[in-house]
């Protein structure tokens, strides 16, 4: 099939999943729409809850597989929509909608591309497309439920808006739930140990401390304390001071490293809410990045979080729209940018796959 037909077809998909909300643990709809235009061509699909996944026809085990990923579940439409979040409305050849840029013009593009190489013999690689759930809420049964399914991976490309640019990297995320303990008295007499002090040194220790490796893509880990509570009334010295620190882990360590490391520093108690959100990168010498970047595409480091987080093989994120459009009001990609993120895809998986 034609790329240009291809493209246009997935626009016309495109605009049926603008129409059908899919708001993160609601995309159930949406995961209909996809699994229908997938069987519309006689592809095998695979299900598991709101989230589809498919191998390509001459899938061969002996030979690696390349994981195509981009999400189906959106936030809520915010309160400064002057358009209907859901009619997917083409004007001045922008398709305006609810998850148009994020992501739906890279999902649609990676299923086109998947279609593209689906039936085609003797590649180098396989391919495994999954269209997944609750990425917006980096939810649990999104990506993270299906990929004990998916086999063994080689490496991904996950689909958000990027301009087609190469993000080698992106940070991790971890938020950490601090108690400093003291022990409680009357203020007036000066009895008690004031567990407000202790957290004070802690939070101190985290504004100035300096990881020893720094990420060449995004420099010094960065941690942020972004709440406190202490106390119950004036009169009373705080037995604890419970606060909130959160870090962005780059790929120079993993998060189980700089949560071990803050232990061995602070004397609060520390828990992590989650370490599941890992930074993660891909050589800016690998295959796939060289073909981008032959393709006059940039790399850089990217800031915000993507399904990324939850795979530990090297992955790409890579895909159509603008990363400074998602979740605004009045949400929109250019039709052409739909078609050169099919075009850029495909050509640079042709470097590698054949």
């Amino acid at each position: 099939m034609q790329i240009i037909d291809l493209t246009k077809q997935s626009i016309e998909l495109l605009k049926k999943l603008i129409q059908t909300p899919s708001y993160s643990k609601q995309e159930n709809l949406t995961a209909d729409i996809l699994a229908e235009y997938l069987s519309s061509y006689d592809i095998e699909i695979h299900r598991r809850l709101n989230n589809v996944w498919a191998f390509n026809k001459h899938y061969d085990a002996s030979k690696p597989t390349i994981l195509l990923n981009s999400h189906h579940d959106t936030v809520r439409p915010n309160k400064d929509y002057t358009k209907d979040p859901f009619l997917a409305q083409v004007i001045d050849e922008k398709l305006y909608g609810l998850g148009s840029n994020d992501a739906g013009g890279c999902l649609v593009s990676l299923i086109a591309t998947f279609i593209y190489f689906y039936d085609q013999k003797d590649l180098q690689y396989n391919f495994c497309l999954a269209a997944t759930a609750e990425e917006e809420i980096s939810g649990s049964n999104g990506l993270e439920l299906v990929i004990p399914f998916l086999g063994d991976l080689e490496f991904a490309i996950v689909g958000e808006p990027t301009k087609m640019d190469l993000a080698i990297a992106e940070r991790g995320l971890m938020v950490l739930d601090c108690v400093a303990h003291g022990k409680s008295g009357h203020a007036a007499r000066e009895e008690g140990d004031n567990a407000i002090f202790k957290a004070i040194k802690d939070i101190l220790w985290f504004n100035s401390f300096e990881f020893e490796k720094e990420s060449e893509q995004f420099g010094p880990i960065k941690m942020s304390v972004t709440m406190i509570n202490a106390g119950t009334q004036h009169n009373v010295v705080p037995s604890t001071c419970e606060y909130v620190v959160d870090i962005r882990v780059t790929d120079a360590y993993s998060n189980e490293e700089v949560l071990e490391i803050i232990k061995d520093n602070v004397i609060s108690e520390v828990s992590a809410r989650s370490t599941r959100l890992k930074p993660s990168c891909i050589a800016k010498d690998h295959p796939i990045v060289l073909a981008g970047i032959e393709l006059g595409r940039n790399t850089y480091g990217s800031p915000t979080t993507s399904d990324q987080a939850l795979l530990s093989i090297p992955s790409l994120k890579c895909g159509p729209g603008d990363s400074a459009r998602s979740h605004t009001a009045d949400e929109f990609i250019y039709l052409q940018e739909i078609f050169q993120g099919v075009e850029l895809y495909i050509e640079m998986l042709n470097k590698i796959v054949k």
